[in-house]
């Protein structure tokens, strides 16, 4: 198939194109490079996708109304994985209207750009941060997220909206994924993992917020590619059983699903140091620090619709998962 994989520089964006490449597709990755982190990180990736013949590059940002519709108008996507967006939760509460722009209005444009070229299937990017507010765990996707606490996380709702707008207006299959916290080698500098690594082989105080009492449902990147890969294959119908007197988020008469795509296995915080700490062998300073604005305390993934539809399987223990990224980072970075 010919594929776009927007945000193809970024962490995940990068690991997905380089599997599909590896299995015999034909690959578009888009990107802007932006600055948001090390934009020499983004360069490294794409030059280990380069080599591939049946990959190209485009440097193009979303919110470029002219330059997306000709990428739709001049090339036939088989399907659209899309990726790309401003991450990051803190940084939506300094610059929001960063997010505005490339999480609504560039979303918009590859909307546009399924339904104009007739798109089989758009496969995009959500978040476990829509859940907010939530607090019964696990997290499910038949549960109302309508309670987000940063803007990042209401983009990404919005998302899901205007996903389900055009798949009911245009009869355009859309499914969105709910990642939840993914980790892995080349990954982010503004996560936990790349953060603590570096700070531990420097002999750096770590800051550890909520003062440890945190769990996430980390999430190995591979095990979300896979996940990806099953998906954009299970292009949705309409839920014959669905019905307007109770709503279910997750489905709708529209070709339109949500799922979670997590570990299933939420990690304290203070066990997830320990990991970093037996990988690196050093041991982390710790500077106890109240809960961040944004943060929620706890995410776990249930992820038995994906499960059922698709037999995801996440197989990577977070033991297994953080050694292979500090692994990793000690390479890239001869520490």
């Amino acid at each position: 198939m010919n594929i776009l994989v927007t945000g193809a520089a970024g962490f995940i964006g990068f690991h997905l194109a380089k599997r599909l490449l590896d299995d015999g597709h034909t690959v578009v990755g888009l990107d802007n490079l932006n600055a948001y982190y090390d934009p020499k990180l983004k360069e490294s990736r794409l030059a280990l996708l380069a080599p591939y013949p049946g990959f190209s590059f485009l440097r193009m940002d979303l919110a470029d109304e002219t330059g997306m519709a000709r990428l739709f108008r001049d090339q036939a996507f088989d399907r659209v994985l899309h990726l790309a967006a401003q991450a990051g939760v803190r940084y939506s509460i300094d610059k929001p209207l960063a997010y505005v722009t490339s999480n609504l209005t560039g979303f918009a444009h590859i909307l546009e750009g399924c339904r104009h070229q007739q798109t089989p299937h758009l496969v995009y990017a959500s978040s476990s941060s829509v859940y907010g507010l939530n607090s019964a765990l696990p997290f499910s996707v038949h549960h109302n997220v309508d309670h987000p606490i940063s803007l990042y996380a209401a983009t990404k709702k919005a998302n899901e909206l205007m996903a389900h707008t055009y798949a009911h207006l245009y009869q355009r299959p859309a499914t969105g994924l709910r990642f939840f916290t993914v980790y892995g080698p080349w990954g982010r500098p503004d996560m936990a993992p790349f953060k603590f690594t570096k700070a531990i082989l420097e002999g750096k105080p770590i800051d550890v917020y909520n003062h440890g009492n945190m769990e996430r449902d980390f999430t190995y990147v591979d095990d979300i590619v896979e996940g990806i890969v099953r998906v954009m294959n299970h292009i949705p119908a309409g839920n014959p059983a669905w019905s307007g007197d109770h709503p279910d988020p997750a489905s709708s008469p529209a070709p339109y699903r949500l799922y979670n795509i997590g570990n299933q296995s939420p990690v304290k915080l203070a066990y997830f140091i320990a990991c970093i700490e037996k990988a690196t062998g050093r041991k982390a300073i710790q500077n106890m620090l109240p809960i961040q604005p944004g943060d929620v305390p706890a995410t776990c993934a249930d992820v038995s619709d994906l499960t059922r539809d698709v037999g995801f399987n996440p197989a990577t223990p977070i033991e297994v998962g953080l050694q292979r990224f500090v692994d990793w980072y000690r390479s890239f970075y001869k520490a």
